[in-house]
């Protein structure tokens, strides 16, 4: 008999390093528990890496800096991909991504349609907030982060600088999602994100 262990390191071990590893993945090798109790140790052991409550990670190794971990946003993409839930970037860290602030924001509130909740990575925390389905309509990368970043800044408070680097980076937005993204947006936006077309 193999034990849940050396199952769960096996199954580890043929996953892509950097890849995240929750305790759901293994619920075919053993008890929710059996698996928790495995995960600790392989944690002890140095096998793998906790990087958030019930998250976990084989790590990357970089031949210059050593351990590398998954950032926040890899973590909150990877837990919408577990959940198979939605969710859009908000405010200040939708700013940070379109390069609109150089402040990294401690703290990334997503947008979701899955159940709220907080989950801390290192010194950084990811909020997913419950909103209406209509807010996660959009479905261009970079136009779904712009109504964002704008709603943040406020209407007639952005400058003309930013304006401008705004319509530049909606330009290499996907034509069909940029039109479809436009009706979404309150109108003030609109006519921001009118300019690139």
């Amino acid at each position: 008999m193999q034990s849940i262990e050396s199952k769960i390191l096996e199954k580890v071990k043929r996953s892509k390093r950097g890849e995240l590893i929750f305790p759901e993945d293994f619920y075919d090798v053993g008890s929710s528990e059996a698996i928790r109790t495995a995960l600790h140790r392989l944690v002890k052991e140095n096998s793998i890496i906790r990087v958030a409550h019930g998250i976990y990670v084989r790590p990357k190794i970089s031949k210059y800096i050593g351990v590398v971990l998954p950032s926040a946003e890899e973590i909150a993409a990877g837990i919408a991909q577990r959940d198979r839930i939605r969710y859009i970037p908000t405010g200040s860290y939708s700013l940070n991504a379109l390069g609109l602030s150089t402040q990294v924001p401690m703290k990334i509130v997503l947008l979701t349609d899955g159940s709220p909740r907080v989950i801390k990575v290192g010194k950084r925390t990811i909020k997913f907030k419950k909103t209406s389905p209509k807010n996660l309509l959009a479905k261009g990368k970079i136009s779904k982060l712009v109504i964002q970043a704008l709603r943040e800044i406020g209407m007639d408070n952005q400058t003309q600088e930013e304006e401008n680097k705004i319509i530049n980076l909606l330009k290499k937005e996907n034509p069909e999602h940029l039109l479809h993204d436009i009706k979404l947006a309150p109108v003030w936006i609109q006519k921001i994100m009118k300019k690139a077309l």
